[in-house]
């Protein structure tokens, strides 16, 4: 099919390029002539697994860019509308990008299109889109409006397209079903897969071929919305349960295999960390919370999972001072900078609110990531150093905060990093380590949810201030040299 996709960000981007996969001969339009030419040149401006060879493969064949939308619109079948739908000061999602785009085609279409919302919006915006479409002249039978919802995941986000759990559409006229079919059937009947060129199917990805959900716009709408509100709930809940668990001394990593082996609630996203961030859940819970206000709906659930979020933040911070007692003067290592592992975004960090903290507080900080450095240096203080390695980072540092769940930082190679450090203390964000082990290597150990693991040398309990954390103890559990896979941590 003939396909425009308005919008070269992070959705545009990779839906494009994979829907080119797919086979579909597909437009990329932005108004921003700098970013179409570099994208023009073969630079890719995200951190992406698989995105550079997909624009490599196919820009200037099936994938051609271009900044003139009416044009593009006047030869697609479908327009997807991927521009950005950033907060309010309000926590309302801003539409305005959304309506230009449909003001724009509105006069372009010639014969019948159907308009996609790809974007994350309200419900009733697939309503909007056709009330300004008919005001600025585009005539009732040359077109539908249908949503389709992406649901991927930074880091992951081309194989999440082609091996998705689902394809949710939601239209209201068997047209555009019938569109949208057309669209998603080289992945619906497995055809895709059959091909020499596929993208390899991800470790754990079910084999079925991905299932589609036809609804209406309007639930189409409110399944992605709520769908991230229901994954942001499942991180403050845990986090919350890992409070507790330091309170009383249980092992949160226990308490998650207990829980999620029950079928009906499952594994995923039972990790207790640092909070979520990102481009996705802050925005689209503060999104859907509006929603439901309008709506005359209380959602104060929403409410308590944003603050557990943010306290979280704070919770941390709260663990690293009754580490070493006082902050200002010591020089931390800090390894991460992205809100997660498999991406350079650090919008809605937590690492980032952490390390600005850290530098009011007078630490000095040297930091780490694999890939998110060049954003960062563009947001943090200029007081802030930078490291090749986590080696390189930990020379002579006071203790060393693990703040994004990367791979790397899960295979550290402890002798040298505890040769290299000041003082051999690890606060631990993402628990990517077992107490036991780290206290092995002389490290003293400090994790969300869990008690606090020191050497035998060292193995004196010391009183914390601090409420809910809980003082430095021997581990109970028996020692364990393996790593925990991170592959649930990457959702």
């Amino acid at each position: 099919m003939r396909i425009a996709i308005v919008g070269s960000g992070y959705v545009g981007l990779v839906t494009g390029a994979c829907l080119a996969d797919l086979g579909h001969e597909v437009i990329l339009v932005d108004n921003d002539q700098a970013k179409l030419a570099s994208l023009q040149r073969g630079e890719v401006p995200i951190h992406e697994n698989f995105l550079p060879e997909l624009l490599a493969r196919h820009r200037g064949g099936r994938l051609r860019l271009s900044g003139d939308l009416a044009a593009s619109a006047r030869e697609s079948e479908a327009v997807f509308i991927a521009v950005g739908t950033p907060p309010t000061e309000q926590g309302d999602a801003d539409l305005s990008y959304v309506e230009s785009v449909a003001r724009d085609i509105s006069g372009s279409i010639s014969s019948y299109t159907l308009v996609i919302e790809k974007s994350t919006v309200p419900v009733y915006t697939s309503n909007w889109i056709r009330k300004v479409m008919l005001r600025n002249g585009a005539k009732a039978g040359m077109f539908d409006v249908a949503s389709n919802p992406e649901f991927l995941r930074e880091g992951t986000a081309v194989t999440d397209f082609l091996y998705p759990d689902r394809i949710v559409v939601g239209s209201d006229t068997e047209p555009s079903s019938a569109v949208l079919r057309e669209i998603y059937e080289p992945l619906t009947s497995g055809r895709y897969y059959r091909e020499p060129h596929a993208i390899p199917r991800p470790e754990g990805a079910r084999e079925q071929f991905p299932v589609l959900v036809v609804t209406s716009t309007k639930s189409a709408e409110l399944i992605k919305h709520a769908s991230n509100a229901f994954l942001a709930m499942k991180i403050s809940f845990i986090n919350a349960v890992s409070s507790v668990c330091e309170t009383v001394g249980a092992d949160v990593k226990q308490v998650c295999q207990g829980i999620g082996l029950d079928s009906r609630i499952g594994p995923r996203f039972l990790n207790p960390g640092i909070g979520y961030g990102g481009s996705c859940f802050p925005k689209d819970l503060l999104a859907f919370r509006s929603v439901a206000r309008e709506c005359g709906m209380d959602f104060r659930l929403l409410d308590e999972v944003i603050r557990i979020n943010e306290e979280q933040r704070h919770r941390f911070l709260r663990k690293v001072r009754s580490a070493l007692w006082t902050l200002r003067g010591k020089r931390l290592a800090v390894l991460g900078l992205a809100f997660k592992g498999g991406t350079d975004d650090i919008r809605e960090s937590p690492a980032i609110f952490l390390v600005q903290a850290l530098v009011q507080e007078g630490s000095q900080i040297v930091a780490y990531d694999p890939a998110a450095m060049p954003r960062a240096k563009e947001v943090l203080p200029a007081a802030v150093e930078y490291a090749t390695d986590p080696y390189e980072a930990a020379q002579g540092v006071d203790a060393l905060l693990i703040l994004t769940e990367w791979e790397e930082f899960a295979q550290l190679d402890l002798p040298r990093l505890a040769g290299a450090m000041k003082y051999p203390i690890v606060v631990d964000g993402r628990n990517l380590y077992d107490g036991p082990a780290m206290t092995e290597h002389g490290f003293t150990y400090y994790s969300v949810g869990r008690a606090t693991a020191v050497p035998e040398d060292h193995a004196t309990p010391v009183a914390s201030n601090v409420p809910g954390i809980q003082p430095s103890v021997e581990m109970p559990q028996a020692h364990s040299h393996g790593q925990p896979s991170l592959q649930e941590r990457k959702a």
